[in-house]
């Protein structure tokens, strides 16, 4: 059943606690320092922020931090905790479709909370937006981003990052225009509006063969975003062609490609295909902007992409804003 509503998280204020949690892979002990200076950066942004039990160095199921079961009980406890208003990811990972089964839906509803994180958290993006119009945060994740991509940017763009993540937490207001960069290219021209709807899109494609898919009519009139890392540009072909014989492309008005990281065949001297020569590929004849290396994903610090909400594409003069509040009171 397709929720009826967009079901906003409760906006934060100031002293607010915030969990990390390991919502997928483990804490490897090399990474504790930039976990710490995650919780640094939380707390600058005005927020209590507390560990989850799970998130313990060397502390792993396989390439798990635990079991299936275990985190989504850890998952659950926080979702129906009164006193956490946001729950971010350490990392990305393995996991979140061994728990799919397992989530408390009716918590989601009862008490919406912005959940954070990209890569295997789409996962926990996108099922609760098909199944209860939760708003996801497609943002970065703790260690690998606040604690570490974000401390390489210059100390000006790191505070942009913080206002613009305090903002999308905080305000009822909608952000607007979205800081754009010369990376940002036009694939396709022209302008279009609608919710947007993606995340990694391995886990995108692959979600829509389980039952947890989103049903084809919340593609309807929406703007798709989607980014990957590692594998080969083969791969990133699949996945899209697989959203084509899926009905997804046919249905979509625009789409944004985040920065690829890692991809086999679109790097070095012998890179052939370009990614936009793959997309252009597989859209064919279907005239929807697009706008291609925005900064999300796994290349580096993320701009905020909030699944559901109304944004303004015009790929021509590679512009990006947000129409509405991620957030509500």
């Amino acid at each position: 059943m397709i929720p009826d509503h967009l079901l906003r998280p409760h906006a934060l204020t100031p002293g607010d606690l915030v969990v990390i949690a390991s919502l997928s892979g483990p804490l490897d002990t090399k990474y504790v320092p930039d976990l710490e200076r995650a919780v640094a950066v939380l707390e600058r942004m005005g927020f209590r922020v507390r560990l989850a039990p799970l998130l313990q160095p060397e502390r792993r199921r396989w390439w798990s931090a635990a079991g299936p079961t275990e985190i989504a009980e850890e998952l659950n406890a926080l979702l129906r905790d009164p006193e956490v208003r946001a729950i971010v990811a350490h990392d990305g990972g393995q996991t979140v479709f061994g728990y799919l089964d397992l989530i408390d839906v009716e918590a989601i509803t009862a008490d919406p909370k912005p959940i954070l994180g990209y890569s295997d958290i789409s996962l926990l993006h996108l099922v609760p937006y098909a199944r209860t119009g939760l708003v996801g945060f497609h943002a970065d994740l703790a260690t690998p981003g606040l604690g570490g991509a974000w401390q390489a940017a210059p100390a000006a763009g790191r505070r942009e990052l913080e206002k613009l993540y305090t903002t999308l937490l905080t305000s009822v207001e909608p952000i607007g225009a979205l800081p754009a960069s010369p990376s940002w290219e036009s694939w396709r021209p022209g302008r279009t509006e609608g919710p947007l709807i993606g995340g990694v899109i391995n886990r995108l494609a692959l979600v829509q063969a389980t039952r947890y898919a989103l049903p084809l009519e919340q593609f309807d009139g929406a703007v798709l975003f989607w980014e990957e890392m590692g594998g080969l540009a083969s791969y990133v072909w699949t996945y899209l062609q697989v959203l084509r014989h899926a009905g997804i492309l046919d249905r979509i008005v625009g789409m944004i490609v985040g920065i690829p990281h890692e991809i086999a065949g679109l790097e070095g001297p012998d890179a052939s295909p370009t990614l936009a020569e793959i997309v252009l590929d597989v859209l064919g004849d279907r005239d929807i902007p697009v706008l291609g290396n925005v900064e999300f994903g796994h290349a580096g610090p993320n701009l905020p992409m909030p699944v559901g909400i109304r944004v303004a594409l015009d790929a021509q003069e590679r512009s990006l804003s947000l129409l509405e509040p991620a957030v509500a009171r």
